[in-house]
């Protein structure tokens, strides 16, 4: 029964009789033929018995195996690799077909390869995710032709294995010593100038250009005969709250991946550098309710709690509360903090509808606001106009994104920082704006 599943007929067999068929047809018109074409049907015959053995004589052909992490990074290109091995004594014609999720829709994934007598193989592909949760490949399927190519076997490999999609830990790798690199301004980072400093004394150095000239220290530069000034060091184990719509504006996609994951991906990476910074990082996410909650701390264990409990999100996409939000942040972050609220507003009357929440938020914390730009909208402006109904698109489009920065601007008013962006571009615009409050001294 084994020998039945595993055994397929491969085109080149149908070619082949229906030659034969075509040569019979033939042998009615000219009799002479007819022996020789059941002379061709004995040698098919013959082959394909031949190839059979061939190929079922050895009982461990080929041996393949599927490599890949332990999880997958969401939105991101993660590699899968097929390692092949031939037992074989003669080349074989591979053809690899691999069950993958039914998340990634894939439904003609098909790889061709030769592989040498006794040889080995390796072939590579990607896959990006686009959601988070877990994803179910089913069997690694192998279809191996001898040079005869008229039949196939079948080798089933690695069945049923799950593999979980976490929030973008590639970035996480990618962005990791980024916040301490001297030459950030090749991922777009921006050194900022710093304009306040604290009182936590470091050292006596001799002034430089650019020193804050508040800062010398007379009695040492009458000693040295040279201008000294005193060195501050940052503060450092300040609390940072990153907090995370995750309502119906949230759940608008580009690229595949909708704003909330964005959100979530952009969340973990910053989350490293401003423990890396020496501050303490927290999360929590909202909608209906305040809730995957991870209080800011400095521990050790501080990312792998983050990272689950990022995995950990869901939603429905409510209508968020942000009367709850204000609630919440009064009743549980005490201590002055930088909440750094991941959310989305496409009109100013949809701001303006929570702004008294963000207001009281901005009173006891340094708040910053990262919403989204439409990227669409962009492409409808840069695009050339022929007909009367472009020319509507266009303004209509043009009226959105400076409402945008309508947004942005009245924010400001109430001094609220924000930060607008496109969904590619935050993470970097979020770690610049973390950087530049630190740079600032401004919490």
């Amino acid at each position: 029964m084994k020998f039945i599943k595993s055994l397929y007929l491969n085109n080149f067999f149908f070619y082949v009789l229906l030659g034969i068929i075509g040569l019979f047809v033939c042998a009615f018109i000219f009799p002479v033929l007819y022996n020789g074409v059941w002379f061709l049907v004995l040698v098919l015959i013959t082959f394909l018995v031949l190839d059979v053995l061939l190929l079922y004589i050895a009982r461990t052909g080929i041996e393949a195996s599927r490599e890949m992490h332990e999880k997958l990074s969401n939105g991101d290109l993660n590699p899968v690799s097929i390692s092949i091995i031939n037992h074989y004594t003669f080349p074989v014609s591979v053809k690899i077909i691999d069950e993958i999720p039914f998340q990634f829709q894939v439904r003609d994934f098909k790889i061709e390869r030769t592989v040498k007598a006794s040889g080995q193989d390796k072939v590579t592909y990607d896959l990006r995710p686009t959601e988070r949760g877990e994803y179910y490949f089913g069997n690694l399927n192998i279809y191996v032709s001898s040079p005869l190519k008229l039949i196939s076997r079948r080798f089933t490999f690695d069945k049923d294995k799950m593999v979980p999609t976490y929030p973008s830990y590639i970035q996480l790798r990618k962005y990791d010593l980024l916040a301490f690199s001297n030459n950030l301004f090749q991922y777009g980072i921006k050194k900022i100038r710093r304009i306040g400093h604290t009182m936590e004394f470091e050292q006596i150095k001799e002034y430089v250009q650019g020193d804050d000239l508040r800062t010398l220290n007379w009695k040492a530069t009458a000693k040295k005969n040279a201008l000294m000034v005193n060195q501050f060091q940052d503060e450092k184990s300040q609390s940072v709250y990153l907090a995370i719509d995750k309502g119906r504006v949230m759940q608008m996609p580009f690229n595949g991946l909708s704003l909330l994951d964005y959100a979530i991906n952009s969340t973990l990476v910053l989350a490293n550098v401003i423990l890396k910074k020496q501050d303490k990082a927290g999360i929590f996410a909202f909608s209906k309710k305040v809730e995957n909650r991870v209080f800011a701390e400095k521990r050790g264990s501080q990312m792998q709690k983050i990272l689950e409990t990022l995995y950990n999100i869901k939603t429905d996409f409510f209508e968020s509360d942000y009367s709850r939000l204000y609630v919440d942040v009064k009743k549980n972050i005490n201590q002055r903090s930088l909440i750094i609220l991941y959310t989305n507003f496409e009109t100013m009357d949809g701001l303006n509808r929570q702004l008294p929440y963000l207001k009281g938020i901005a009173k006891s914390h340094l708040l910053v606001v990262v919403f989204f730009s439409n990227t669409e909208l962009n492409e409808i402006i840069n695009k050339k106009t022929d007909t009367i109904q472009e020319v509507y698109d266009k303004v209509i489009a043009e009226k959105f994104m400076f409402e945008k920065r309508l947004i942005a601007n009245e924010l400001k008013k109430y001094g609220i920082h924000s930060v607008l962006t496109q969904p590619e571009n935050l993470t970097l615009d979020a770690i610049n704006k973390y950087l530049e409050i630190k740079s600032r001294g401004i919490l």
